[in-house]
Protein backbone atom coordinates (compact mmCIF):
# COMPACT_ATOMS: atom_id res chain seq x y z
CA UNK A 1 0.00 0.00 0.00
CA UNK A 2 1.72 3.35 -0.90
CA UNK A 3 1.58 6.00 2.09
CA UNK A 4 -0.27 8.86 1.45
CA UNK A 5 2.27 10.94 3.20
CA UNK A 6 4.72 12.52 0.53
CA UNK A 7 7.61 14.49 2.32
CA UNK A 8 10.10 15.06 -0.74
CA UNK A 9 9.05 15.46 -4.56
CA UNK A 10 11.16 16.71 -7.73
CA UNK A 11 9.31 19.27 -10.39
CA UNK A 12 10.11 21.07 -12.71
CA UNK A 13 8.86 24.88 -12.84
CA UNK A 14 8.32 27.35 -15.56
CA UNK A 15 7.40 30.82 -15.51
CA UNK A 16 5.57 32.28 -18.13
CA UNK A 17 7.42 34.82 -20.94
CA UNK A 18 7.07 37.93 -21.39
CA UNK A 19 4.62 39.54 -23.93
CA UNK A 20 6.02 41.18 -26.92
CA UNK A 21 5.97 44.54 -27.56
CA UNK A 22 3.48 46.35 -30.45
CA UNK A 23 4.97 48.23 -33.14
CA UNK A 24 2.06 50.08 -34.01
CA UNK A 25 1.27 53.41 -35.79
CA UNK A 26 -1.36 55.53 -35.24
CA UNK A 27 -3.97 55.62 -37.80
CA UNK A 28 -7.09 57.35 -37.78
CA UNK A 29 -9.77 59.32 -39.79
CA UNK A 30 -8.22 62.53 -39.31
CA UNK A 31 -4.36 61.45 -38.67
CA UNK A 32 -3.22 59.60 -41.88
CA UNK A 33 0.65 59.93 -40.48
CA UNK A 34 0.20 59.46 -36.33
CA UNK A 35 2.46 58.53 -34.34
CA UNK A 36 3.76 55.19 -32.61
CA UNK A 37 2.11 53.87 -30.34
CA UNK A 38 2.16 50.59 -30.09
CA UNK A 39 1.65 49.42 -26.37
CA UNK A 40 4.19 47.07 -23.71
CA UNK A 41 4.06 43.24 -23.74
CA UNK A 42 2.74 42.09 -20.35
CA UNK A 43 4.98 39.98 -18.08
CA UNK A 44 5.00 36.20 -17.73
CA UNK A 45 3.42 34.81 -14.86
CA UNK A 46 5.64 34.23 -11.69
CA UNK A 47 5.96 30.61 -10.20
CA UNK A 48 4.31 31.31 -6.10
CA UNK A 49 4.57 29.03 -4.04
CA UNK A 50 2.41 29.47 -1.33
CA UNK A 51 1.49 28.10 2.28
CA UNK A 52 -1.33 26.21 3.12
CA UNK A 53 -1.81 25.25 7.13
CA UNK A 54 -4.51 22.56 5.30
CA UNK A 55 -1.87 20.81 3.43
CA UNK A 56 0.06 18.15 5.34
CA UNK A 57 1.96 16.37 3.23
CA UNK A 58 3.23 17.20 -0.39
CA UNK A 59 0.96 13.98 -2.23
CA UNK A 60 -0.63 16.41 -4.26
CA UNK A 61 2.46 17.19 -6.39
CA UNK A 62 3.81 13.74 -6.25
CA UNK A 63 2.47 13.00 -9.82
CA UNK A 64 2.22 16.73 -10.90
CA UNK A 65 6.11 17.13 -12.30
CA UNK A 66 5.30 19.84 -14.06
CA UNK A 67 4.08 23.15 -13.22
CA UNK A 68 3.62 25.86 -15.29
CA UNK A 69 3.20 29.68 -15.40
CA UNK A 70 1.29 31.70 -18.50
CA UNK A 71 2.77 33.65 -20.32
CA UNK A 72 2.29 37.43 -20.92
CA UNK A 73 -0.43 39.03 -23.76
CA UNK A 74 1.45 40.85 -26.77
CA UNK A 75 1.22 44.97 -26.12
CA UNK A 76 -1.76 46.49 -28.81
CA UNK A 77 -2.38 49.81 -30.38
CA UNK A 78 -3.18 52.89 -28.48
CA UNK A 79 -0.25 52.37 -25.94
CA UNK A 80 -2.50 49.60 -24.41
CA UNK A 81 -0.08 47.23 -22.18
CA UNK A 82 -1.04 43.41 -23.34
CA UNK A 83 -2.52 41.54 -20.20
CA UNK A 84 0.20 40.13 -17.73
CA UNK A 85 0.63 35.88 -17.64
CA UNK A 86 -1.76 34.34 -14.90
CA UNK A 87 0.86 33.42 -12.33
CA UNK A 88 1.26 29.62 -10.84
CA UNK A 89 0.11 29.22 -7.68
CA UNK A 90 1.61 26.11 -5.65
CA UNK A 91 0.33 25.44 -2.17
CA UNK A 92 2.60 23.84 0.00
CA UNK A 93 2.27 22.66 3.90
CA UNK A 94 3.88 24.88 6.03
CA UNK A 95 7.40 24.03 6.84
CA UNK A 96 8.27 22.96 3.17
CA UNK A 97 11.85 23.84 1.71
CA UNK A 98 12.99 24.35 -2.12
CA UNK A 99 16.40 23.41 -3.15
CA UNK A 100 18.51 23.10 -6.24
CA UNK A 101 19.08 19.54 -7.04
CA UNK A 102 22.33 20.17 -8.23
CA UNK A 103 23.77 22.46 -5.21
CA UNK A 104 21.55 21.41 -2.70
CA UNK A 105 21.30 25.17 -1.65
CA UNK A 106 18.00 26.35 -0.53
CA UNK A 107 16.37 28.29 -2.51
CA UNK A 108 13.04 29.18 -0.76
CA UNK A 109 10.92 28.42 2.74
CA UNK A 110 7.55 28.51 3.56
CA UNK A 111 6.97 28.69 7.25
CA UNK A 112 3.49 30.65 7.31
CA UNK A 113 -0.07 30.43 6.03
CA UNK A 114 -0.59 32.24 2.86
CA UNK A 115 3.12 33.33 2.94
CA UNK A 116 3.73 33.70 -0.47
CA UNK A 117 7.44 33.44 -1.68
CA UNK A 118 8.29 33.78 -5.62
CA UNK A 119 10.48 30.71 -6.42
CA UNK A 120 10.79 32.05 -10.61
CA UNK A 121 9.72 35.55 -11.77
CA UNK A 122 7.88 35.68 -14.84
CA UNK A 123 9.96 36.91 -17.89
CA UNK A 124 9.24 40.93 -18.66
CA UNK A 125 6.96 42.24 -21.30
CA UNK A 126 8.73 44.21 -24.30
CA UNK A 127 8.38 47.57 -24.70
CA UNK A 128 6.49 48.76 -27.37
CA UNK A 129 7.25 51.19 -30.32
CA UNK A 130 6.47 54.31 -29.04
CA UNK A 131 9.51 53.84 -26.09
CA UNK A 132 11.83 54.19 -28.79
CA UNK A 133 10.39 57.53 -30.76
CA UNK A 134 13.29 60.09 -30.90
CA UNK A 135 14.56 63.43 -32.98
CA UNK A 136 16.18 61.38 -35.02
CA UNK A 137 13.33 58.09 -35.88
CA UNK A 138 10.33 59.41 -35.61
CA UNK A 139 8.67 56.14 -36.87
CA UNK A 140 10.13 53.55 -35.34
CA UNK A 141 9.24 50.34 -36.79
CA UNK A 142 10.94 48.53 -33.83
CA UNK A 143 9.35 46.97 -30.58
CA UNK A 144 11.20 44.79 -27.93
CA UNK A 145 10.57 41.60 -27.70
CA UNK A 146 9.37 39.88 -23.88
CA UNK A 147 12.17 38.00 -22.05
CA UNK A 148 12.01 34.56 -21.73
CA UNK A 149 10.62 32.82 -18.51
CA UNK A 150 12.72 30.92 -16.38
CA UNK A 151 12.65 26.99 -16.38
CA UNK A 152 14.26 24.93 -13.42
CA UNK A 153 13.59 21.53 -11.71
CA UNK A 154 13.82 21.70 -7.86
CA UNK A 155 13.48 19.22 -4.81
CA UNK A 156 10.49 20.26 -2.27
CA UNK A 157 11.39 18.55 0.79
CA UNK A 158 8.50 19.09 3.94
CA UNK A 159 10.14 19.34 7.41
CA UNK A 160 7.15 19.02 10.15
CA UNK A 161 6.73 22.04 12.00
CA UNK A 162 6.14 21.13 15.84
CA UNK A 163 6.84 22.36 19.28
CA UNK A 164 8.10 18.58 20.66
CA UNK A 165 9.52 16.09 18.79
CA UNK A 166 8.89 12.43 20.49
CA UNK A 167 12.73 10.62 19.70
CA UNK A 168 13.42 7.26 20.33
CA UNK A 169 14.12 3.37 18.63
CA UNK A 170 11.27 1.48 17.36
CA UNK A 171 8.49 0.43 19.67
CA UNK A 172 9.58 3.20 22.78
CA UNK A 173 5.85 4.02 23.21
CA UNK A 174 6.43 7.52 21.05
CA UNK A 175 2.39 6.29 19.41
CA UNK A 176 0.77 5.30 22.33
CA UNK A 177 1.83 8.42 24.68
CA UNK A 178 0.84 10.94 21.85
CA UNK A 179 -2.21 9.26 21.16
CA UNK A 180 -3.30 9.58 24.91
CA UNK A 181 -1.90 13.58 25.58
CA UNK A 182 -3.62 14.73 22.50
CA UNK A 183 -6.68 13.59 20.01
CA UNK A 184 -4.41 12.37 17.59
CA UNK A 185 -5.04 8.49 16.48
CA UNK A 186 -1.90 7.37 14.78
CA UNK A 187 -1.50 3.37 14.31
CA UNK A 188 -0.52 1.49 17.22
CA UNK A 189 1.20 -1.67 17.61
CA UNK A 190 3.35 -4.20 19.37
CA UNK A 191 6.17 -4.56 16.68
CA UNK A 192 8.63 -2.26 15.53
CA UNK A 193 8.61 1.03 13.10
CA UNK A 194 4.58 0.68 13.29
CA UNK A 195 4.79 4.79 12.46
CA UNK A 196 6.45 4.73 9.43
CA UNK A 197 5.18 8.90 8.80
CA UNK A 198 5.22 11.89 10.98
CA UNK A 199 1.81 12.11 13.15
CA UNK A 200 1.10 15.85 14.90
CA UNK A 201 -1.38 16.18 17.64
CA UNK A 202 -2.22 19.32 19.59
CA UNK A 203 -1.43 19.19 23.09
CA UNK A 204 -4.23 20.66 25.43
CA UNK A 205 -2.72 22.56 28.43
CA UNK A 206 -4.49 24.64 31.30
CA UNK A 207 -6.44 27.42 30.64
CA UNK A 208 -6.74 27.00 26.95
CA UNK A 209 -2.91 26.91 26.04
CA UNK A 210 -1.94 24.31 23.72
CA UNK A 211 1.48 22.57 21.91
CA UNK A 212 2.50 20.37 19.05
CA UNK A 213 3.88 16.94 19.59
CA UNK A 214 5.36 15.40 16.57
CA UNK A 215 5.51 11.20 16.85
CA UNK A 216 8.21 10.60 14.28
CA UNK A 217 9.47 7.11 13.03
CA UNK A 218 11.53 5.61 15.62
CA UNK A 219 15.46 5.78 15.14
CA UNK A 220 17.91 3.13 14.67
CA UNK A 221 22.23 2.98 14.72
CA UNK A 222 22.82 4.18 11.47
CA UNK A 223 20.16 6.10 10.91
CA UNK A 224 22.54 9.32 10.41
CA UNK A 225 23.91 6.77 7.38
CA UNK A 226 20.45 6.04 6.07
CA UNK A 227 19.61 2.76 7.50
CA UNK A 228 16.07 1.78 8.66
CA UNK A 229 13.98 5.03 7.76
CA UNK A 230 17.18 7.06 7.87
CA UNK A 231 17.51 10.20 7.20
CA UNK A 232 13.94 10.56 5.93
CA UNK A 233 12.71 10.58 9.58
CA UNK A 234 15.41 12.90 11.37
CA UNK A 235 14.78 15.29 8.53
CA UNK A 236 11.52 16.14 10.31
CA UNK A 237 13.61 16.76 13.75
CA UNK A 238 15.46 19.72 12.58
CA UNK A 239 11.96 22.24 12.90
CA UNK A 240 11.34 21.00 16.38
CA UNK A 241 11.40 23.06 19.21
CA UNK A 242 12.04 20.54 22.04
CA UNK A 243 13.29 16.92 21.65
CA UNK A 244 11.45 14.70 24.13
CA UNK A 245 13.50 11.62 24.27
CA UNK A 246 11.68 8.05 24.83
CA UNK A 247 13.33 5.48 26.69
CA UNK A 248 11.52 2.21 27.81
CA UNK A 249 12.29 1.23 31.24
CA UNK A 250 12.33 -2.75 30.13
CA UNK A 251 15.70 -1.47 27.96
CA UNK A 252 18.85 -3.19 29.63
CA UNK A 253 21.24 0.58 29.77
CA UNK A 254 18.85 3.77 29.81
CA UNK A 255 21.78 5.95 29.70
CA UNK A 256 23.23 3.70 26.72
CA UNK A 257 19.84 4.40 24.51
CA UNK A 258 19.63 7.95 24.98
CA UNK A 259 23.50 8.28 23.97
CA UNK A 260 22.78 5.82 21.16
CA UNK A 261 19.57 8.53 20.10
CA UNK A 262 21.93 11.50 20.79
CA UNK A 263 24.72 10.24 18.87
CA UNK A 264 22.35 10.00 15.65
CA UNK A 265 21.12 13.21 15.76
CA UNK A 266 25.00 14.70 16.23
CA UNK A 267 25.89 12.68 12.99
CA UNK A 268 22.94 13.72 11.31
CA UNK A 269 23.06 18.14 12.08
CA UNK A 270 25.10 18.55 15.52
CA UNK A 271 23.30 21.63 15.69
CA UNK A 272 20.51 19.56 16.74
CA UNK A 273 22.56 18.97 20.09
CA UNK A 274 21.69 22.36 20.57
CA UNK A 275 17.69 21.69 20.97
CA UNK A 276 16.49 21.74 24.72
CA UNK A 277 15.98 17.56 25.53
CA UNK A 278 14.25 15.73 28.36
CA UNK A 279 14.46 12.40 28.98
CA UNK A 280 10.82 10.25 29.64
CA UNK A 281 11.05 6.83 30.90
CA UNK A 282 8.15 5.13 29.32
CA UNK A 283 6.42 2.03 30.19
CA UNK A 284 6.67 2.34 34.36
CA UNK A 285 3.53 0.43 34.81
CA UNK A 286 6.09 -2.92 33.87
CA UNK A 287 8.06 -1.60 37.12
CA UNK A 288 6.77 -3.43 39.69
CA UNK A 289 9.70 -3.14 42.57
CA UNK A 290 11.70 -0.25 44.20
CA UNK A 291 14.42 -1.83 43.87
CA UNK A 292 13.89 -1.89 39.54
CA UNK A 293 12.99 1.76 39.92
CA UNK A 294 16.17 2.75 41.84
CA UNK A 295 17.82 0.93 39.21
CA UNK A 296 16.49 3.33 36.43
CA UNK A 297 17.09 6.17 38.44
CA UNK A 298 20.86 6.10 38.70
CA UNK A 299 21.03 4.95 34.90
CA UNK A 300 19.85 8.91 34.17
CA UNK A 301 22.62 10.94 33.07
CA UNK A 302 22.96 13.82 35.54
CA UNK A 303 21.60 17.23 35.25
CA UNK A 304 19.33 15.61 32.41
CA UNK A 305 15.31 16.63 32.93
CA UNK A 306 13.46 13.43 33.40
CA UNK A 307 10.40 11.80 34.18
CA UNK A 308 9.05 8.68 34.68
CA UNK A 309 6.03 7.85 32.57
CA UNK A 310 3.48 4.97 31.96
CA UNK A 311 0.66 6.52 29.19
CA UNK A 312 -0.72 3.30 30.12
CA UNK A 313 -1.78 3.99 33.37
CA UNK A 314 -1.28 7.95 32.80
CA UNK A 315 1.46 7.95 34.90
CA UNK A 316 3.19 10.97 35.44
CA UNK A 317 1.37 12.52 31.82
CA UNK A 318 -0.05 15.95 33.74
CA UNK A 319 3.92 16.41 35.04
CA UNK A 320 5.39 15.84 31.64
CA UNK A 321 2.95 18.49 30.12
CA UNK A 322 4.10 20.93 32.83
CA UNK A 323 7.44 20.05 32.75
CA UNK A 324 7.43 20.53 28.47
CA UNK A 325 5.43 23.76 28.86
CA UNK A 326 7.90 25.01 31.07
CA UNK A 327 10.74 24.52 28.55
CA UNK A 328 8.62 25.73 25.52
CA UNK A 329 8.43 29.10 27.51
CA UNK A 330 12.13 29.77 28.45
CA UNK A 331 13.43 28.38 25.33
CA UNK A 332 11.17 31.08 23.36
CA UNK A 333 14.14 34.64 22.77
CA UNK A 334 12.33 37.39 25.12
CA UNK A 335 11.45 40.42 23.34
CA UNK A 336 13.60 43.21 22.51
CA UNK A 337 12.43 46.65 23.19
CA UNK A 338 11.48 47.65 19.75
CA UNK A 339 9.83 44.61 19.29
CA UNK A 340 7.59 45.50 22.24
CA UNK A 341 6.98 49.52 21.16
CA UNK A 342 6.21 47.56 17.26
CA UNK A 343 3.24 45.24 19.59
CA UNK A 344 1.90 48.11 21.50
CA UNK A 345 1.80 50.47 18.11
CA UNK A 346 -0.11 47.78 16.64
CA UNK A 347 -2.62 47.25 19.63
Amino acid sequence: MTSSFIDYVKINVRSGNGGSGSSHFRREKHVPKGGPDGGDGGRGGHVVLKGNSQHWTLLHLKYQKHIFAKSGNGGEGGRRTGAQGEDAIIEVPLGTIVKDPETGEILAEVTKHDEEVILLNGGRGGLGNTHFKSSTNQAPHYAQPGETGEDKWVILELKVLADVGLVGFPNAGKSTLLSVMSAAKPEIADYPFTTIVPNLGVVSYRDYRSFIMADIPGIIEGAAEGKGLGTRFLRHIERNSILLFLVPSTAENIEEEYLILLNELKQYNPALLDKERILAVSKMDLVDSDEERQRILKQIPKDLPHILISSVIQQGLVELKDLLWKTLQDSQPAPSPEQESDDIQTL
